[in-house]
């Protein structure tokens, strides 16, 4: 039998599951969109990897990682909850250990995280302008009627990319309006648009960090060759993309369930079988003080399992 260690990353706009080896080989993952409903999905993607993964394997370990952490640990029956970072800097180093700086760029949000001797030293994020990541260029892609697959090849095919103004999503797509009526061709000006996201992402998650090689380039936006160039021609060296640049955040949380369930001697692992499962969250306002905080209470069909969201601890609840 096999041992395999399975990593949930669930973010607002995708929901990554892998599952890997004693050796960090890829057996299988699954990308799911969250859809506003992580429950769901996780329950979804859940069955999805139960169907795919060899008869042999068992898995032995469980992890959760991103925006949606703590309640997915709750669903899957996870050994140990990690922030991104952490989880982004493990599989990174995993993959090449002398890694200093991590871009990561998926479709609503963007970090960078600094490493030295593997430990991670500084880390920022962007959460508010959407200028510096995917969905940027996902709603220029609409506009100029091509596919985000072809944005990649169309910026390699550009001659002089057009320098378009990229501090703000909206003057950025007024500025590529104009620069199409004064007619520049369509591939200067998606090369201008890669260029523009890589000195958004630079001038404000990259700000005073110090960035050195080697540099891995990770997130779903890694797939865009274009950008890829931008950030080798504005960093002035080749950025690393990782084979499964999509997924890192859930390997990094499946290395960890390896240490986690070793160092528990065993697995609290549900199983793939939850669908059958209702999973429910309701609330209530606390009147016990001036405070008035809402406590959110999470159920396994009728059991209450967890309950957090007040400040003092009385209500707190987590049943693992």
């Amino acid at each position: 039998m096999i041992k395999g260690y399975l990593g949930v990353d669930v973010g607002s706009v995708s929901t990554n599951l892998v599952v890997i080896d004693d050796q960090n080989q890829l057996l299988v993952e699954q990308y799911l969109r969250t859809n506003g409903k992580p429950i769901q999905t996780v329950q979804e993607g859940l069955h999805a990897i139960g169907q795919d993964l060899p008869a042999d394997v068992q898995i032995a370990g469980a992890a959760t990682t991103g925006s949606a952490r703590y309640l997915t640990s709750l669903i899957i029956g996870a050994d140990i909850v990690k922030n991104e970072i952490t989880a982004h800097a493990i599989a990174s180093s995993a993959l090449a250990e002398d890694v200093k700086t991590i871009i990561e760029i998926g479709g609503q949000d963007s970090k960078i995280i600094i490493l030295r001797e593997g430990v991670v030293t500084d880390f920022a994020m962007n959460t508010v302008c959407a200028a510096g990541t995917g969905s940027f260029l996902d709603q220029q892609a609409s506009r100029l009627l091509i596919s985000i697959e072809d944005f990649g090849s169309y910026a390699l095919k550009a001659k002089n990319p057009v320098r378009i103004a990229g501090r703000c999503a909206v003057f950025a797509e007024s500025d590529m309006v104009h620069k199409q009526q004064l007619g520049y061709n369509t591939e200067d000006i998606i090369a201008g648009l890669c260029e523009a996201l890589v000195r958004n992402y630079m001038n404000n998650v990259g700000k005073g960090k110090e960035i050195l090689a080697p540099v891995m380039f990770q997130g779903g936006v890694a797939a865009n060759e274009g950008l890829v160039r931008a950030f080798n021609r504005y960093l002035g060296q080749e950025v690393i993309v990782p084979r499964h640049y999509g997924v890192m955040g859930a390997i990094g949380a499946a290395i960890l369930a390896r240490g986690a369930s070793r160092k528990k001697g065993g697995t609290s692992f549900k199983g793939f079988n939850i669908q059958e499962i209702h999973f429910k969250t309701r609330s209530f306002e606390c009147k016990g003080c001036s405070n008035a905080c809402e406590v959110v209470q999470f159920y396994e069909n009728s059991e209450l399992l967890a309950r957090w969201g007040d400040r003092c601890g009385k209500w707190e609840l987590h049943v693992m």
